[in-house]
């Protein structure tokens, strides 16, 4: 072979193996660039399962609070969206909100005593990335395994009640839509029956909008849009 046509195949295996080592170095920035994508998107979802479930919370002491007589648990949560235990229909809650872990309205119930709805959680058992710096409210999710532990069940000093010991029938699994058993039912944010929140318009043909906050209403740690994460980091 000539000397010329033995320098152009060395130079065109030498050409071949850079681009190798070029797809490959582009492989692994891509790949580190997905991680970090996935990441920022999973804080995302978090921060507003935290805001879904402090809405639902704040819904369902709003609705114990309203109740005439004797306080009364929602039995689902659309009585969260319209309380016809009024000749006015009520409202506490703009919508059901999906779960942002499932991308479903598919919270497992947390029924007291009487039946009634007193907390919601969510049915991932994914580990969260968050698991430290929460709210006075939900600080016992700090340090949990599972998104099934964060639990918003208010209580009468404003958080929500912790999760249950393993092994205790509190602990047990619930099914998506059904009730997992709690015990006692808890007082609601330290709410005070006779001085109930003021609902949402009672106006059916108007958009629910909420009204001024009230010593009773409950607190909103995190931010009222889902769109502001940060808080949640």
């Amino acid at each position: 072979m000539p000397a010329a046509q033995r320098a152009a195949a060395a130079t065109g295996g030498f050409t071949y193996l850079w681009l190798l080592i070029a797809i490959a170095i582009m492989g692994i920035a891509l790949a580190a660039i997905g991680e970090v994508a996935s990441t920022e998107a999973k804080r995302e979802r978090e921060a507003e399962l935290l805001f879904a479930g402090n809405q639902i919370a704040g819904a369902i002491v709003a609705y114990r609070a309203s109740s005439p007589g004797t306080p009364q648990y929602p039995q689902k949560l659309e009585d969260l969206l319209a309380d016809n235990r009024y000749p006015n229909v009520r409202r506490y809650l703009r919508r059901v909100y999906p779960d942002p872990m499932t991308g479903r309205p598919d919270w497992v119930l947390v029924r007291g005593p009487g039946g009634g709805i007193v907390g919601v959680h969510s049915q991932a058992t994914a580990r969260p990335l968050k698991t430290a710096n929460f709210p006075p409210e939900y600080e016992s999710f700090a340090g949990a395994t599972s998104y099934t532990e964060w639990r918003f069940i208010p209580a009468a000093d404003g958080a929500p009640t912790k999760p249950p010991a393993p092994g205790s029938p509190g602990a047990q699994p619930g099914k998506a839509g059904q009730a997992t058993a709690t015990g006692a039912a808890p007082t609601p944010f330290g709410a005070s029956p006779g001085a109930p929140p003021t609902p949402f318009s009672a106006s059916p043909g108007a958009p629910p909008t909420p009204s001024s906050a009230s010593p009773g209403a409950p607190p909103t740690p995190f931010s009222t849009s889902p769109a502001a994460s940060g808080a949640a980091k």
